[in-house]
């Protein structure tokens, strides 16, 4: 049985390797990973392209693979069995590939004696927490994690073979039509299925978030009340950039307790679905306690899922930079973080460098009204006050420019450009 189910998997391999793939300009894969013993940990949501990395990583090297979505293998896996038998179909392989490793019961023994053995491992996952805690609790110092997103805007440029490689000034042509992209790629989102075919967007993104919430949370935590996690999501997935409170949610959702809804919403963020954000405070117990901001991995998932009559580009756009700071290896609740201050104004980002806050950030898509730009310059230059902090950053969707305001300097960067410049 086994042999039969990792000869089909081979066959699988054979047709992935033949396809073409866009190399990902911004997944960081350095040159002496593979010369590394190292387990290389390949994490982030699914179908985001965590097995094209894998395979790029690879290629032209001898490699074994198992697949661990596939329903067969986990049903009559058996360990000496699958060792055996990967020496039979891939006769002195140097890598081996693991990808979905999360679905194998007790899988972190079997990679650590993997390890111990010596085989050169490529791991791929797609639960966040349980990768992280079982690699921390059985694999502490012996792996590095590479976390792969949907496509970035700038990755989707270069898909459509529009990148921009140097920052000189847009003609206004040339504007009109870096703006219809990041346009697209806003409603849109970055899935490669999406971007090779938007037309399937709705069904294929709405068909992949069930399929998340059942695969990945209601089988695996064997939840009994599945119809209250399906609502509690499209509940975040209606209000993504909003405040919310786990009280406020209990009483919305109908939930019993308010524990039963925390560990609902930490299910819903461990695939990489749902991330949320805490309020930046000096003391750790009122940033725990604090209203958070949820936030959806893709935008595409909102076109796919949500009631809006008509897009909302502000959230739209604050979600795509969110995502964007995690790309950059910013991490919730370490160093990125919202900010409320003494008189109530919202900062949407504050970026933290070890215990410096680094970097103050406003997203605001529309800024024409100049009452609007008023209060965007007036929280920033409060925020800025309170938090010591003098890089003072306002993301709008075509404006440019650096404007004074009580002895701070706030930049106005377009969107487009602070996605694509890192």
């Amino acid at each position: 049985m086994i042999k039969r189910v990792l000869q089909q998997q081979k066959e699988e391999l054979a047709g992935l390797l033949n396809r073409d793939y866009l190399e990902r300009v911004d997944v960081v894969i350095k040159a002496d990973y593979l010369t590394t013993g190292l387990i290389k940990l390949i994490t982030g949501p699914r179908r985001a392209g965590k097995s094209v990395i894998a395979l790029q990583l690879l290629k032209g090297k001898n490699f074994a693979y198992l697949n661990f979505d596939d329903d067969q293998l986990l049903k009559s896996f058996d360990e000496d069995a699958v060792v055996q038998t990967l020496n039979e179909l891939y006769p002195g392989y140097q890598y081996l590939v693991l990808d979905e490793i999360q679905n194998l019961p007790g899988w972190e023994l079997w990679v650590s004696k993997l390890y111990r053995r010596g085989v050169n491992l490529i791991v791929t996952g797609s639960n966040a927490k349980l990768l992280s805690r079982e690699m921390a609790t059985s694999l502490t110092g012996r792996y590095l994690q590479i976390p792969v997103y949907p496509f970035s805007f700038a990755e989707q440029l270069a898909f459509q073979k529009a990148g921009k490689t140097d920052e000189e000034p847009l003609t206004p042509a040339q504007m009109g039509t870096m703006l219809n992209y990041l346009n697209t790629w806003l409603l849109n989102g970055g899935f490669p299925e999406v971007a090779l075919n938007p037309s399937i967007l709705r069904n294929y993104l709405s068909t992949l978030f069930d399929s998340i919430l059942l695969k990945d949370i209601i089988r695996r935590f064997r939840i009994r009340q599945s119809q209250q996690l399906y609502d509690l999501s499209n509940y975040l997935l209606a209000n993504y950039t909003n405040l919310y409170s786990y009280s406020q949610l209990k009483l919305d959702q109908n939930f019993k307790s308010v524990a039963t809804v925390q560990k609902f919403v930490g299910y819903l963020a461990e695939p990489y679905l749902f991330v949320n954000l805490t309020r930046y405070d000096t003391k750790i117990k009122l940033q725990q306690k604090s209203n958070r901001k949820s936030y959806i991995i893709d935008n595409g998932f909102i076109q796919a899922r949500s009631f809006e009559l008509s897009p909302n580009y502000g959230r739209l756009l604050e979600n795509a930079v969110f995502i964007e700071l995690l790309r950059r290896n910013f991490q919730p609740e370490l160093d990125l973080f919202y900010y409320r201050t003494r008189n109530d104004r919202e900062i949407d980002f504050v970026c933290r460098n070890g215990h410096r806050v680094e970097e103050l950030i406003q997203v605001c898509y529309d800024i024409s009204n100049p009452r609007t730009l008023k209060r965007e310059i007036d929280s920033l230059v409060e925020a800025s006050t309170e938090l010591s902090c003098t890089d003072l950053l306002l993301i709008t969707w075509d404006r440019e420019e650096v404007i004074q305001e009580r002895g701070s300097a706030i930049r106005l960067v377009p969107a487009w450009k602070w996605l694509i410049y890192k």
